[in-house]
């Protein structure tokens, strides 16, 4: 079930823009498998393939329970190729 309430102004805050950049360098670095996911919203991703930095930028904004740093560790873990 999708969460109703988001972070306000997550993207702009100090907070989110960590978090951008942390994801942005994860999808540059060769070190991480950082696959781009499925989106039904063609007015955004008309080729329906929404970036990975997008796709979890998203979750974390529509997702305020979720601790941002724990989250972002969890993500290096589970991308990291061996």
């Amino acid at each position: 079930m999708a969460s109703t309430t988001k972070r306000s102004d997550f993207s702009t805050s100090d907070v989110g823009v960590a978090a951008y950049n942390t994801l942005k360098d994860m999808a540059k670095s060769a070190n991480f498998k950082t696959k781009p996911g499925y989106s039904a919203n063609t007015e955004l991703y008309p080729d329906h393939v929404m970036p990975f930095v997008d796709k979890h930028m998203h979750y974390l904004q529509t997702h305020p329970a979720v601790n941002i740093d724990h989250y972002l560790a969890n993500l290096k873990l589970m991308t990291k190729k061996s």
